[in-house]
């Protein structure tokens, strides 16, 4: 195991045992799908501490993993997670912006990844979470994405319904094995996802996928960093030819 990765287990058993002999919560920065593989690696030393996992809303593919409640600490104490709302001055002058361009923007001020969570775009506007030390920095220095110039606040108010929309689509697959629906989904050969999984990129609900034959489940998540995720939401039915139609839902 690489030496930084058994420093981030090591850092989850001491902020779970700090929470379980002090009775106080603690909190890690927010952590991406491997790095919530490595947590999952330690979680079976943790069955005496209560934890969970947020990232700000329902939905968020980037969580923080806060130990303790209420019944260990004797209060209740939320994520310490704000979102800030990102919109342009004028849309008229205003580019298309995608999650690169106001990632790009925020790393671009010198904020540890660490420090943020997902980033989703809804209509013209961009929605940060981030932790509450970083917001009021977000908040006053990002101006600017791409060409664009920006408005930034804390928000409470999130878009009515879910922040994220998914996409039903039904798709005509040989198996319901994850390289296959995943190669699909995605648009890539057998070959080209075989690599994808060897590099450690492809996840099933935050795990780590080791092998491509992994046969998948409803209301498993699949996500390919630097292509996005989807629900397998099962098979609906088998053509003459022997194929399965199945059900994903695309995050959007």
């Amino acid at each position: 195991m690489p030496n930084d990765d058994a420093l981030l287990q090591k850092r989850f058993l001491e902020l779970a045992e700090k929470a379980y002999a002090r009775g106080t919560y603690t909190f890690t920065n927010f952590l991406g799908l491997a790095e919530q593989d490595l947590f999952a690696l330690v979680r079976r030393e943790l069955v005496h501490v209560p934890h969970s996992l947020f990232g700000g809303c329902d939905g968020c593919e980037r969580v923080m993993v806060r130990f303790g409640d209420r019944d260990l600490c004797g209060y209740d104490q939320p994520f310490p997670i704000l979102c800030v709302k990102a919109a342009p001055l004028s849309q008229k002058f205003a580019d298309k912006l995608t999650h690169r361009d106001f990632l790009g923007a925020l790393m671009n001020l010198g904020i540890d990844r660490a420090q943020l969570g997902d980033i989703v775009i809804r209509e013209d506007s961009a929605y940060l979470f981030c932790t509450e030390t970083i917001a009021p920095f977000v908040c006053e220095h990002l101006t600017r994405a791409k060409h664009t110039d920006l408005s930034c606040a804390v928000t409470n108010a999130l878009p009515e319904g879910s922040l994220y929309t998914l996409e039903s689509r039904e798709c005509l697959v040989s198996s319901e094995r994850a390289d296959g629906v995943a190669a699909h989904v995605w648009h890539l050969s057998r070959t080209e996802l075989a690599d994808r999984i060897r590099s450690g990129k492809l996840f099933v609900n935050g795990r780590r996928c080791e092998s491509g034959s992994q046969p998948l489940k409803p209301g498993d998540v699949i996500s390919l960093r630097g292509e996005g995720r989807f629900v397998y939401r099962g098979v609906q039915r088998t053509t003459k030819s022997g194929k399965l139609s199945i059900e994903i839902e695309v995050y959007r």
